[in-house]
Parts: C-alpha cells; sequence; structure tokens
C-alpha cells in the first residue's frame, strides 16, 4: 500500500491461507464460519444504525467497520471465563460470545428493557452473562481495572484472564502506561488488545507517538509485544490464542498491536473528509478485513455464495425486526431514577421520587 504522510502504512498483509486455517484449527475449538458470522452481523448493525441515527430515531452511533476482524480473531481466542473490559467499538465480540441484537438496540435506545435503564450513553453495553463489563466513555480508564481484576484472579489462583481493548489514541492516557507497568511487576493474567486504526477521532498516529509502532512500547514494562494484521483473522486468532496460554498458564501479560483502519467515521458526529487525505479510505477499502474473511472461506469451499447471501439477507431482515421490537417497548419507569444506587434511599431522595410520581 502507497504511505500517506502522517498516517502509518500497513504493513505486509499475512495471506489468508490453509496453513493458517490448519494452525487455527489444531485444537478443535476455532469455527471460521462462526467468526465470520459474528463479523458480517456487527457490520449489518452498523449499517441499520448509521440508516436510523440519519432518519433521527437513533441519537448517537459510532460504528467498527474495518476493525470486525481484529475483534472478533481476538474474542475467538478467549474461553468463556475470560472477563473483557471494552473500549466501545467491541460490538463484535459481545456478537461472537451470543450477546443478542435486540439486548443491543435497547441499550442504544435506553428503554425498559436496557440493563441500564437509560443510564449509560449509546454503545457502553454491559453483559455479565457473557462476562462483558461495561464500557465507559474516557478512553483508558479499563486499563488499570482489567490489571486489577487479574491480580484478583492470581491473588484468588482462579482461572481465566482479562482482556482490556482500546484504540491507539488511548496509548496517550496515563491510564495505558499505569496498568502495562502494574500488569509486568505484578505478573498478572492480562492482555491490552490496541486496535491500532489510525486515527483517534481527527488526530493521527503520528501526533500519539513517535515511536515506530505500538507494540514495541511493551519492552519498557517488560511485556510480551506483537504487531499484526488487523485485516486478517486467522492471524489475530492465532496469536492472541498464544498470548492468552502463556497469560493463563504462566501469568504473563501481553500488548497485542492490531493493525487495520476504520472505513467509517469516528461517530456519527464525525465527518472525517474533513481532515483524512483524499483517497486514503478508498486504498485502505480494497483490505476489507470482511471481503478479506469472505473471499478465503468461498476460495476454501467452506461458503457458499447462496448460502451467504441467504444468511445475510436472513440477519438484515431480523435485525430490523428487532430495532423496530426495541423502538416500541417505551422508557424506563420514572422512579427507576431512584433505583440502584443506595440500598436505603436518603430523605432528600425520598421526596424528591414522592414529587415525582404525583
Amino acid at each position: 500500500m502507497q504511505e500517506t504522510p502522517g498516517v502509518a502504512s500497513m504493513p505486509e498483509l499475512t495471506p489468508y491461507s490453509r496453513d493458517l486455517l490448519e494452525e487455527a484449527q489444531a485444537d478443535g475449538e476455532f469455527d471460521p464460519l462462526q467468526a465470520y458470522w459474528a463479523m458480517l452481523k456487527t457490520r449489518l448493525v452498523d449499517e441499520l444504525c448509521l440508516r436510523l441515527q440519519r432518519q433521527g430515531r437513533l441519537a448517537f452511533y459510532a460504528g467498527s467497520s474495518g476493525e470486525e476482524a481484529a475483534v472478533v480473531g481476538s474474542a475467538a481466542a478467549l474461553h468463556p471465563e475470560d472477563v473483557i473490559f471494552p473500549s466501545y467499538r467491541e460490538l463484535a465480540a459481545a456478537f461472537y460470545r451470543g450477546y443478542s441484537p435486540r439486548a443491543f438496540f435497547c441499550q442504544l435506545l435506553g428503554n425498559r428493557r436496557d440493563t441500564a435503564l437509560g443510564r449509560q450513553m449509546p454503545l457502553h453495553f454491559s453483559a455479565a452473562e457473557i462476562n462483558v463489563v461495561s464500557g465507559s466513555s474516557p478512553v483508558g480508564t479499563q486499563i488499570p481495572q482489567a490489571v486489577g481484576y487479574a491480580l484478583g484472579l492470581k491473588i484468588q489462583k482462579k482461572p481465566g484472564l482479562a482482556v482490556a481493548y482500546f484504540g491507539e489514541g488511548t496509548t496517550s492516557t496515563g491510564d495505558f502506561h499505569v496498568g502495562l507497568n502494574f500488569a509486568g511487576v505484578y505478573g498478572v493474567p492480562v492482555l491490552f488488545f490496541c486496535r491500532n486504526n489510525q486515527w483517534a477521532i481527527s488526530v493521527p498516529l503520528k501526533m500519539q507517538t513517535a515511536s515506530e509502532d505500538i507494540a514495541g512500547k511493551s519492552r519498557a514494562y517488560g511485556l510480551e509485544g506483537v504487531r499484526v494484521d488487523g485485516t486478517n483473522l486467522l492471524e489475530v486468532y492465532c496469536q492472541c490464542r498464544r498470548l492468552a496460554r502463556n497469560a493463563r498458564r504462566h501469568n504473563r501479560p501481553a500488548l497485542i498491536e492490531a493493525v487495520m483502519f476504520r472505513l467509517g467515521a469516528h461517530s456519527t458526529s464525525d465527518d472525517p473528509s474533513a481532515y483524512q487525505p483524499e483517497g486514503l479510505r478508498e486504498s485502505w477499502a480494497r483490505h476489507d478485513p470482511l471481503l478479506r474473511m469472505k473471499r478465503f472461506l468461498l476460495d476454501s469451499g467452506l461458503l457458499a455464495e447462496d448460502e451467504e447471501d441467504r444468511r445475510r439477507g436472513e440477519m438484515e431482515a431480523r435485525l430490523k425486526a428487532d430495532f423496530d421490537w426495541a423502538a416500541e417497548v417505551g422508557a424506563p419507569d420514572r422512579e427507576t431514577l431512584f433505583e440502584g444506587v443506595y440500598d436505603r434511599l436518603p430523605s432528600h431522595l425520598r421526596e424528591q421520587r414522592e414529587d415525582s410520581l404525583l
């Protein structure tokens, strides 16, 4: 790929191959079709939610198109007891673990079926049943939280690990450095997964770091660091599976840098044409991870074109129906504003609750 000034060039693409697939399937735990369907579902949700926001039916949305292979590939390498500490672009990991689109749409709308009862921003979902912790808008806060959880696992001699997801812009925060340093010193079972999508809103990678890459920062903290092609799901999976095993068995934390490009805007409030070089998006779109994975599955005989078309159509219809259902649920009851914080409601809040119900 031709380099663009101020933007990291794509590392040499790792070709999809039978050998890589055999390596991924060596332990019998990886299903490439399950991974592809999770990627496709995430892309279709992105496309649907963008249209809904433009129609005024959603207040806000931030997509993850172009990052699906990295997120699904890493999530597939985890065990069910491993806990995910997300940023706000890890929807694909939740879908891979079985998260319901209906539950996600309820969270976007903040309706009475939303587990947070409308108290979180859109995309800040949580799902305790699949070990996905709630995301938060301040970038990096999840990193020391994941390290603390991993330390607890080590102290209690419990199985599992923690994985913290974040973008490359987060590596400029103090939480990133504190988290990696603590993990290295105490040797805890945690993985740090950086989605290097080249831009932190309008800030290019060169304004985040003078380092050649993100993975190399691991050396300062005594961690293993690996840079992978974030458009190749199989490579991401194989590397993350190896590092996850080391973390579980030997309490060896690691930093993974998955390099890709976010094909959409930072959010529905953003216009990347105002700051990205002309032609950059089109150049990266040729390496769309969804198309790469689909092409490999078709060429390998693991997927037929008509089956993909049928499943895609079924997903689109089901997702639209799920959103329409969520849109009819209605807002949370007013009294829920006063629940979930205090065991015994203070007198001034009791008065406010009573007044609100008049």
